[in-house]
């Protein structure tokens, strides 16, 4: 199992980077394609596209991952 400092994942969808807390069963990235259950409640399909990490950061997601992360 790879180490992970965190019980989320970063992955871009629906023109946001969003989090998730599914399991993957590959080290890296959610593969392009995968349908996750975002922290915000929506269910998103991952997309590795090039520009894809540029996309803005979901705002619920982001309270979400700085709560479960002990982080402010």
């Amino acid at each position: 199992m790879a180490y992970s400092p965190h019980p989320f994942h970063w992955v871009p969808a629906g023109g946001a980077r969003h989090a998730s807390t599914d399991a993957k069963e590959t080290v890296g990235n959610y593969p392009t394609g995968t349908v996750v259950k975002t922290l915000c409640g929506d269910d998103v399909t991952a997309d590795n596209g090039q520009l894809a990490w540029l996309w803005p950061t979901c705002p619920a997601c982001n309270a979400e991952a700085h709560r479960l992360a002990g982080a402010r």
